[in-house]
């Protein structure tokens, strides 16, 4: 279907399908839940995943971005991540701090996951209810964010255009706001690495949030009961009611973080369903006829769904919110690339929040050289298009011969790359390789290799696991 559009049409779906094809909900306001025995409730639940392709086309974003413009923004995260990792200064935005001076005044849930296309991101969401009575809410997953927010009315400073009604705090008899002097102020430093402000005007306290893109929201710390089924909620659930909220959030009403904090809703929910998620990021690009369906699960219980192959999570003291593995080697066609084992000796992040793996230079020439060595035989080379620059003539569907690509992690874990994980078809008849180099010492594990496999978060017992064939 998609080989039927204009060039830069599909250039454009591609990439979006791309930038998160990472980190949910149904297109009506009620969540369904896989949860048929009720004695699963203990253990969890496990909502269901899909791709934009399953979305309605009433909710379709008319965003102006090019695919270009998503390779800068992806290249911007890199960088804001390689940043901090060098002891540099943080992402800083001017109009974080204007905005806040105006503002002064043990058991398993799965949700539905869905591809943010429809809502104009990249990445995936899920449908949430907030509030007493609950109303319900497109938010982006991201493991790499620590506080959830989203955008509240008054919208004192500036609130984008978002599909579902914007959440006003007045008509939920549940909400209520931190006041400057309370612990969970405090946390903000640790969680979004910005200090926190305080309403002169009453005393609450107000967070500021800001990301790799320069994209940025600020508003008041709060509270109030969050339903993530019919029969499951959290009557305590703390986030951000953003006031000013501007960039590259699409349609989306806000943000759910999954990092490692204390303040993300991981740890909100972990006392009730355990220290562990897990998800499957779906994706029709090689398949047009499959279900784009996938799930995100909250809880313990998804550990042991599948087959998993365990890697040590790792902590790193610059970020330690972010999941860090060891990479350790990479094959192509089951041989290792000719590469000095100190080149690994690199951060490593997994992050659903970028799009293309980026690997250091010495790692990702031994790995496009051996790439080359064996699809030149049948394919010919081809101009490389922006960050993508290994790229040969014909479309993914037609390649037959496309060599296998391992990542492999200490312990043994692996992602072993298929066609659609390790190519993108950037137009008709040009298809490229989905990884770039960075001339930073950092590798990271970007959301289009993650696609299809299950990928298991157990932070309580710090390790990450991958099992191939998690979507269904």
């Amino acid at each position: 279907m998609l080989q039927k559009l204009p060039s830069e049409v599909y250039k454009m779906t591609i990439f979006w399908f791309l930038v998160f094809s990472a980190h949910l909900a149904t297109a009506s306001s009620v969540v369904e839940v896989q949860d048929k025995d009720p004695r699963q409730k203990k253990e969890g639940m496990q909502l269901k995943l899909y791709h934009v392709k399953g979305l309605e086309s009433s909710l379709t974003s008319t965003s102006p971005f090019s695919f270009s413009d998503m390779i800068k923004k992806d290249e911007e995260r890199v960088r804001s991540l390689h940043s901090i990792l060098a002891n540099k200064e943080g992402v800083s935005n001017s109009a974080t701090t204007a905005s806040s001076d105006k503002l002064k005044g043990p058991n398993l849930l799965t949700t539905p996951l869905k591809s943010g296309l429809s809502i104009g991101s990249g990445n995936y969401y899920v449908k949430i209810g907030l509030g007493t009575p609950a109303k319900y809410f497109s938010m982006i997953v991201d493991t790499g964010s620590s506080l959830s927010w989203l955008q509240c009315q008054p919208c004192l400073i500036y609130c984008h255009e978002q599909v579902d009604p914007i959440f006003t705090p007045s008509t939920s008899k549940t909400y209520k706001r931190f006041p400057c002097s309370s612990p969970q102020c405090s946390s903000l430093k640790a969680s979004t690495l910005n200090a926190p402000s305080c309403s002169n005007a009453t005393g609450a306290c107000v967070y500021k949030a800001s990301y790799g893109d320069n994209s940025f929201s600020n508003g008041y710390l709060s509270q109030d009961f969050l339903t993530l089924s019919p029969s499951e909620g959290s009557s305590a659930f703390i986030y951000g009611c953003g006031q000013d909220n501007q960039g590259l959030f699409g349609r989306a009403a806000g943000i759910i973080g999954l990092a490692n904090d204390k303040l993300s809703m991981l740890a909100q929910l972990s006392k009730k369903y355990g220290n562990a998620f897990s998800y499957c990021l779906p994706t029709s690009f090689s398949q047009p006829n499959s279900s784009l369906s996938g799930s995100l699960s909250i809880g313990t219980s998804s550990l042991t769904s599948l087959p998993y192959k365990f890697t040590p999570l790792l902590k790193n003291p610059k970020i330690p919110s972010l999941y860090f593995l060891g990479l350790t080697t990479i094959t192509v066609a089951g041989k290792p690339i000719e590469v000095s084992a100190s080149s690994y000796n690199v951060p490593t992040i997994i992050d659903s929040g970028t799009v293309i793996t980026r690997l250091p230079e010495a790692i990702y020439n031994a790995l496009q050289e051996s790439f080359v060595k064996i699809m030149s035989k049948k394919y010919a080379q081809a101009p490389g298009f922006s960050i993508l620059d290994t790229c040969f003539r014909g479309s993914v569907k037609g390649m037959a011969t496309v060599p296998e690509i391992q990542l492999v992690f200490r312990g043994g874990a692996a992602l072993a790359l298929q066609a659609h994980n390790s190519l993108i078809e950037i137009e008709k008849g040009l298809t490229c390789l989905a990884l770039a180099p960075t001339a930073n010492p950092i590798s990271i594990i970007g959301n289009y290799q993650q696609q299809t496999f299950m990928v298991a978060y157990d932070v309580a017992n710090s390790k990450i696991g991958f099992a191939a064939g998690g979507c269904k």
